[in-house]
């Protein structure tokens, strides 16, 4: 068995009074990383509190100079009074649910969502307080408002600041980061380091234990030993060395090996954790999940729930209709445009896979020449089929417009993995993994992918894969602001035109 970090030398045997003091320094947390984390927790607070309150002033101090000649009084004390509450509000909230931890920071977890929430709750708190205080009248609707408009996207940017900053900032020196020992099989600590950036991670490895492969020809009785000296050896490192976490990398399919590594390491002062090798590098979000009475490793979740699915479904259905309703004019205009163009149809509709592989027909307005022969040919650059409407209808993308209609029947989402071809989804199901998983939500007008520019003729399997990556992105990081993000982006970001033709 193989140690990283061990004492070069032994020391002299300690007086009474320095046992005692290495015992109570061993059990309590280690006062400069305790201190780190607390000083790194205060500041991300110190900031959403300070964001909170400088919007509300400026609010009130623009509208004091504004409306009542810069005289300064009661409403900037009310301004500062609401200040408080909010900020009170928020950044409770974010302490209570680790928001502000150096681990939720490291994470990178996507938080926009949640700071949105939050701050809709914590103005909703103040309404109620408000109200039942009889106070909504002393304080100014335009200051509310403007303070409600502005603190959001500016309690965003403060933390998205100040994460880049801790993030750039931190490193395996520091002193807030865990201190971790591996212990495992050699191959699989050699994994760990190939598989993992250990600079970024926002940890610092104090010792590896290497546990030795028994020979397949000895005996239980020989493995047995062999295994428990190599486990009492790093039990006896970790002691030395007290790391905050110990990492055991043994794969879960030698169940009797874990069980003992198990039995070893609770018995030291250290967080223990057990991590399923290559399938925890393929699943990274892996979460204990208890359905009922049984538990279990939850890999894949729905992709929504039933709250989600009612908001998403709310926001399709009050987008359609606003954009059928706004833009019916435009609409007719394509329409006589492609009858005078070319003979045939002004729509075209053709079998595409739904949610759950249902199929449906989609609708699209005409853009290429109406064939006798209906066998699937996709599009290609300067493709002699597309008409001069369509190809303009193509590079700008209101050939897709009536598929609002596909919206309103529920066949459609405004934004979700765009529907391809039954003859492209019967193909690349058999050679791109978990290309079926794009039929676990609805399709949309448009996608994660198609603002990336990922869109077009799919000359290779390469070009499909980073398509279905951003799909599975976006079903994996839903959220109601991220599909509002991909509309905006949609008609505004050049790279979702690019490849249109």
């Amino acid at each position: 068995m193989f140690h990283q970090r061990i004492p070069e030398a032994f020391q002299p045997l300690p007086s009474p009074a320095e046992r005692r003091r290495s015992v109570w320094s061993g059990l309590l947390p280690r006062r400069g990383r305790a201190a780190a984390r607390a000083a790194l927790s205060s500041a991300l607070a110190a900031t959403d509190f300070a964001a909170i309150l400088a919007v509300t002033l400026f609010m009130q101090a623009t509208y004091e100079i504004a409306y009542q000649e810069g005289k300064f009084g009661a409403g900037s004390i009310r301004g500062l009074q609401l200040a408080a509450l909010l900020g009170l509000i928020v950044v409770a909230t974010n302490a209570l649910r680790a928001e502000y931890s150096l681990d939720t920071v490291i994470a990178q977890k996507p938080f926009v969502q949640r700071v949105a929430s939050l701050w809709l709750v914590a103005w909703a708190a103040v309404l109620v307080v408000g109200f039942m205080t009889k106070t909504t009248g002393e304080y100014s609707r335009l200051v509310s408002f403007g303070s409600f408009f502005a603190g959001l996207p500016v309690l965003i940017l403060s933390r998205v600041a100040m994460t880049r900053l801790v993030r750039q900032r931190l490193t395996a020196s520091s002193a807030s980061v865990s201190r971790v020992h591996l212990v495992g099989y050699e191959e699989d600590i050699t994994r760990f380091y190939a598989s993992n950036a250990i600079d970024q991670l926002g940890l610092r490895i104090v010792g590896t234990s290497y546990l030795r492969r028994v020979d397949s020809g000895a005996d239980n009785a020989a493995r047995h030993d062999q295994l428990q000296e190599d486990l009492d050896l790093a039990v006896s490192v970790v002691r030395f060395l007290r790391p905050d976490d110990v990492f055991v990398l043994v794969p879960w399919t030698d169940n009797a090996e874990v069980e003992r590594c198990i039995d070893a390491f609770l018995r030291v002062p250290s967080a223990l954790h057990l991590r399923p090798g290559a399938m925890l590098d393929r699943f990274p979000d892996l979460q204990v999940a208890r359905v009922g009475g049984v538990s279990g490793i939850n890999i894949g979740r729905r992709p929504l729930n039933l709250g989600e699915i009612v908001l998403k479904r709310a926001l399709d259905l009050t987008v359609a209709t606003i954009a059928l309703v706004a833009l019916s004019p435009l609409l007719a205009v394509i329409a006589l445009a492609i009858k005078f163009d070319s003979p045939g149809p002004v729509f075209f509709r053709q079998k595409r896979y739904g949610f759950n592989q249902q199929p449906f027909g989609v609708f699209k307005f005409r853009s290429m020449r109406t064939e006798a022969n209906t066998v699937f040919r996709q599009a290609t650059r300067n493709d002699s089929r597309i008409t001069r409407t369509g190809a303009i209808l193509r590079r700008t993308n209101l050939d897709e417009l009536p598929q609002l209609l596909n919206v309103l029947l529920g066949e459609m989402s405004l934004v979700g993995p765009r529907p391809h071809a039954l003859a492209h989804d019967r193909s690349f199901e058999r050679r791109i993994a978990l290309y079926a998983r794009r039929h676990n939500v609805r399709p949309g007008i448009t996608g994660w992918a198609q603002v990336n520019g990922f869109r077009g003729e799919t000359l290779t399997d390469l070009d499909m894969e980073r398509r279905v990556a951003c799909d599975l992105h976006y079903i994996d990081n839903w959220s109601i602001w991220f599909d509002i993000q991909i509309m905006i982006q949609t008609l505004i970001s050049r790279r979702a035109y690019r490849n249109a033709f």
